[in-house]
């Protein structure tokens, strides 16, 4: 008998679905403030978790998820960034 090893599960703070945490992208705040995109999960800092579409990062923007997981005010410029980012990565 093989042990089945775990799936991390992450929720997404757009539409607050449970998915597996290699299927999301994860928004990082840096130790310096700086919010972006982090496709391999392996930047230092505090981590959100987004499913890669821009309807989720919508969501998130209308509802406030990622300031509230951050806990800072997040400008229009960086929200417009996440967009271009997640629109050139998942093309």
């Amino acid at each position: 008998m093989t042990k089945q090893k775990k799936i991390p599960q992450r929720q997404c703070v757009g539409c607050r679905t449970m998915h597996d945490k290699r299927d999301l992208i994860r928004v990082v705040k840096s130790p310096e403030g700086e919010i972006s995109l982090d496709s391999r999960g392996k930047k230092p800092g505090r981590g959100a978790y987004l499913c890669p579409n821009v309807d989720c990062l919508a969501k998130a923007r209308k509802s406030r998820a990622l300031e509230r997981a951050f806990s800072v005010a997040i400008s229009d410029a960086v929200y417009a960034e996440l967009e271009a980012q997640m629109e050139a990565e998942h093309a």
